[in-house]
């Protein structure tokens, strides 16, 4: 009698029906974990827009607020002096207006839904592709409060019809 070597085409099929019944398991789960994370980052970088935002309305009260996110930034070191166009509160890539599967948008009341306003702001956080970078809309505005929702905010909409964080 032979001696039979290797694996038979059976049980090859076995086991590769098994390592796609655990994918088929893991990789939803995956997903929702990415978009959590991207949302995650989205409220921690719509947080650290509004404490930039409070920083520069009192470092530049003639000012108010900064009218861009780039104004909020700039090329920082110890003997660059920050101003009110390159005031070094914020990192380079969410000056930039995306990050972590999100986009960004400052409106400080001198064009858009909130124009005319003085003394305010408004900043809104969007998927780059809804349901596979992240799902809820996140807004704040110079209230300070982190808000989200389904669909995309404009300006003064976000303190009328988006609900606080926790």
């Amino acid at each position: 009698m032979r001696k039979q070597k290797g694996f038979s085409l059976i049980e090859l099929l076995i086991v590769v029906a098994i390592i796609l019944i655990i994918a088929a398991i893991a990789i939803p789960n995956l997903l929702r974990a990415r978009i959590a994370a991207n949302e995650s980052s989205a409220v921690g970088s719509t947080r650290t827009v509004n404490t930039a935002e409070v920083a520069y309305n009192s470092a530049y009260p003639t000012v108010g607020f900064a009218t861009a996110l780039s104004s909020l930034t700039g090329t920082c070191t110890t003997t660059t002096v920050p101003t009110s166009t390159s005031a070094c509160l914020i990192d380079a890539v969410l000056a930039g207006g995306t990050k972590s599967g999100y986009s960004f948008a400052l409106d400080n009341g001198g064009t858009g839904p909130t124009a005319g306003i003085q003394g305010t702001y408004s900043m809104d956080s969007q998927p780059i592709a809804v349901n596979s970078t992240g799902v809820r809309y996140f807004c704040s505005a110079a209230d300070g409060v982190v808000r989200y929702g389904s669909s995309s905010f404009s300006g003064a909409a976000c303190q009328s019809t988006g609900t606080p964080l926790q």
